[in-house]
């Protein structure tokens, strides 16, 4: 029979929520066991009547015998009672029952009375003892029902015993079939070369690709119209030819998303209210309406799929009846993953963001390095583009989450994203501006001219309401702003302060400390005592490398020199710190580490010049000149601009320009504390090996630091060179392609003139050795010498 249930609609679909769709089916799963049960039953009764039915047999309805029936009467007469003796009542009773089919055709051998059928309480036990016992000599066998026959005396059933097969016998048929199907399979199908194979595979995998094209184009052509095309070009997902079904997938993965990058609108759907959807509207608002709806759901299938695929790739599964293997799963996860990247930094504004942030977050801890780099530049990306701070926010949660999930046991990069957050005060002043839209107004001259009296006064009274609009408007947006970054940067702190109280042997430290010494200066000050002291510890413990011991410094210095400067705190251990471990640097792999002791100084010395000593000072530029000698380029150039903005910054710095003594005592150079090396008896002689340096912007530098580092004058430097900060001249200058950067112009002599000394000289001594063979020749032998002008090139 034809199933007539009409199939629920899409849009049915849409509305039914998850928890309605499981009740459904564990319903329906209800339905089909009763039903099973059911029919088990009625085939067990089935089962019972027919043997029932077996073990009495009915009396037949055939004339007996007369001996049989003369034989029966004589046994009747004697044993029954003369009819004379019967009361009327008895006798009549005996003719109505007589009149009844049943008292004529019942098996008078059973002992089942007459009225059974209208006992409605009958005791089971009784009635099971009425059925006839039989001997369970033989199994059991299987019985088939065939159709009953009908007769005068009524229904008889009619049964079949099922024949049974011998196992030898199956397993031949099987066999049988399977060498017929082979065979079929294989008259059927013809034998291709691996040529024509892979003409048939360039030209099913043609026709899917112009059919996703061909989908892609109306979609992006008509969106509205055209958007229940975004469900057959999703079910392509689902391919399930072998030869192709690995490059479909992968192609319709980025199709989809770049649809839905061009198609999304710029603001959140959100679902409708009841009041809403009963609400009569216009067909524009209605179609509308359909067209968010259909695509926020596919939408949802699609970041669906996405994430089964990525699932599946995790969890190593294949299904029964898929066609992937789990090699080439690989590389559909990773184009799933490409896909979520993409999403997640181009539609941070639309609905199931939060959703694809959960599933993309954990992948920057996964073991792929390739999908960890994904997720983590997405992350990055996202950080810098955001400028209200939502997805920000909503980012650094889960990331803070996982970091505790996974007890600290989590790859350092995923907490070094934190350093790309844009959570600056120069920023979010900049921020500000780029949100609040300037409104040009026109000025008094422009109304005189333009409009009357009238239009003036409506005009001074409409950009007086427009300014105010805008002031509030841009209040409210900085303020949210500043909301949503204290809510942001608080939660990595607690983040930092917990690795540093819970985990610092950890391989996060390093990040940590980076973003402490990013972020210091908008930390409380109420923590700034005690994360001083926790710094300190770190770098006395012994156990940090060069790199975070550095980081810890600049930590400390950012804390100082911000909102700290109202704090009592010493921090002569810090410049102690980094005086004494300076020669750790040189040209090899601690070269890069010059940058951040290139930070470290500017905040240390430039922005804390009224709290520094002189003799400080003094201490750090001869050593500092001391180390440009055995670094690289970059980061001799970095040093020595440094030591410019000292020798600019503090006075008296020309003292070690100078060879004569300025004071008692001797310079220790191997003494690690600053203040009692006696620097001030030293000089800078490092600078005369430098002005001779391989390297020319090294040779400016140090020939302008000779002669005192003037600003104007014949020795000043270019203005390329003194306006940038030391950390911009290391990274202009560096040279890790082994060339000079920027490239150093060569300087050659003038072709004609090298042309012009050769040919000269080239002359000189050929005139030499001819002078010489003539005199020698024509002495000797005066014939050969005639012979050999012939022969002679030169001539």
């Amino acid at each position: 029979r034809k199933n007539t249930k009409r199939v629920p609609s899409f849009r049915k679909l849409l509305r039914t929520s998850k928890i309605k769709l499981d009740n459904k089916l564990k319903n329906k799963q209800y339905k089909q066991q009763s039903a099973a049960k059911k029919y088990r039953k009625q085939q067990k009764k089935l089962r019972e009547a027919v043997r029932d039915a077996i073990s009495r047999k009915p009396f037949p309805l055939e004339e007996c015998k007369k001996k049989q029936v003369a034989e029966k009467r004589e046994e009747e007469e004697e044993d029954a009672l003369p009819l004379d003796m019967m009361d009327e009542e008895d006798l009549k009773l005996m003719e109505d029952l007589a009149q009844k089919a049943s008292f004529l055709t019942r098996d008078l051998s059973s002992n089942e009375p007459v009225h059974v059928k209208k006992r409605k309480h009958e005791s089971v036990i009784d009635k099971y003892e009425k059925v006839p016992r039989r001997m369970q000599t033989e199994p059991e066998k299987e019985v088939i029902h065939l159709l009953p026959i009908k007769d005068k005396g009524g229904i008889i059933p009619r049964t079949m015993e099922k024949p049974v097969l011998s196992a030898t016998q199956d397993e031949e048929e099987d066999t049988e079939e399977m060498e017929e199907a082979e065979d079929f399979n294989q008259e059927s199908l013809p034998v291709l070369t691996p040529e024509e194979m892979a003409d048939q595979r360039r030209q099913k995998l043609q026709g899917r690709k112009m059919h996703i094209a061909a989908l892609a184009s109306a979609i992006l052509s008509e969106p509205d119209n055209n958007i229940k095309k975004l469900k057959e070009l999703r079910a392509m997902l689902m391919e399930q030819d072998p030869n192709v079904s690995v490059i479909v997938r992968k192609l319709v993965m980025v199709s989809l998303m770049e649809i839905f990058k061009d198609i999304v609108p710029s603001y959140k759907i959100r679902p409708l209210t009841e009041a809403e959807k009963a609400t009569k509207v216009k067909k524009e608002t209605q179609k509308l309406r359909e067209f968010e709806e259909g695509l926020v759901s596919q939408y949802k299938f699609y970041l669906e799929n996405l994430e089964q695929t990525i699932k599946d790739w995790k969890q190593r599964k294949l299904k029964k009846s898929n066609v992937i293997s789990l090699k080439a799963y690989k590389g559909l996860a990773e184009i799933a993953v490409k896909c979520l990247c993409e999403l997640l930094v181009a539609l941070p504004h639309f609905n199931f963001h939060n959703n694809i942030i959960v599933l993309i977050v954990p992948l920057m801890n996964d073991a792929s390095k390739t999908i960890s780099q994904l997720c983590c530049e997405a992350v990055k990306k996202l950080f810098k583009q955001d400028k209200l701070g939502y997805a920000s926010l909503g980012v650094v949660k889960v990331i803070s989450g996982l970091v505790r999930g996974r007890n600290y046991d989590v790859r350092p990069e995923v907490l070094k994203v934190f350093l790309h957050l844009r959570i600056k005060e120069v920023e979010l002043q900049k921020d500000s501006e780029d949100i609040a839209p300037k409104k040009k107004f026109m000025t008094y001259k422009e109304k005189r001219k333009n409009l009357s009296r009238m239009q003036r006064k409506w005009k001074k009274a409409e950009e007086k309401l427009e300014r105010e609009l805008l002031e509030a408007e841009a209040s409210e947006s900085k303020e949210k702003k500043l909301k949503l970054h204290t809510e942001t940067l608080n939660i990595v702190f607690v983040t930092y302060f917990r690795i540093l109280k819970k985990a610092q042997k950890s391989p996060l430290l390093p990040a940590v400390l980076e973003g402490l010494a990013k972020f210091a200066h908008l930390i409380n000050v109420e923590f700034f005592d005690d994360l001083v002291i926790v710094l300190h510890s770190l770098i006395a413990s012994g156990s940090l490398s060069y790199r975070e011991s550095l980081h810890c410094i600049l930590s400390a210095f950012h804390i100082l020199s911000g909102q700290g400067d109202v704090l009592n705190i010493d921090p002569m251990k810090f410049y102690t710190h980094l005086y004494k471990t300076l020669f750790s640097l040189h040209a090899g792999s601690t070269n890069d580490d010059i940058e951040i002791v290139l930070q470290c100084l500017d905040v240390m010395f430039a922005k804390r010049r009224k709290q520094v000593s002189h003799q400080r000072v003094l201490a750090f530029l001869k050593r500092l000149s001391t180390l440009a000698l055995h670094v690289l380029p970059n980061s001799s150039v970095g040093i020595l601009a440094t030591n410019r903005v000292l020798m600019q910054t503090f006075s008296k710095m020309d003292f070690l320009l100078d060879n004569e003594s300025q004071g008692s005592g001797v310079y220790l150079p191997e003494l690690d504390e600053p203040e009692h090396c006696n620097a001030q008896n030293t000089a800078l002689w490092e600078l005369h090996l430098l002005e001779r340096h391989y390297h020319p912007t090294v040779q400016k530098f140090a020939a302008h630091l000779i002669v005192g580092a003037p600003t104007e004058g014949s020795g000043a430097l270019s203005l390329d060179l003194s306006q940038r900060p030391a950390t911009e001249l290391f990274e202009a200058h560096s040279t890790r392609g082994m060339t000079f950067n920027p490239p150093v112009a060569s300087v050659t002599p003038r072709r004609k003139d090298t042309f012009a000394g050769m040919d000269s000289f080239i002359n000189e001594e050929l005139s030499k050795q001819l002078q010489q063979h003539i005199s020698e020749t024509v002495v000797h032998k005066p014939l050969d010498f005639a012979k050999h002008l012939k022969e002679s090139p030169l001539s």
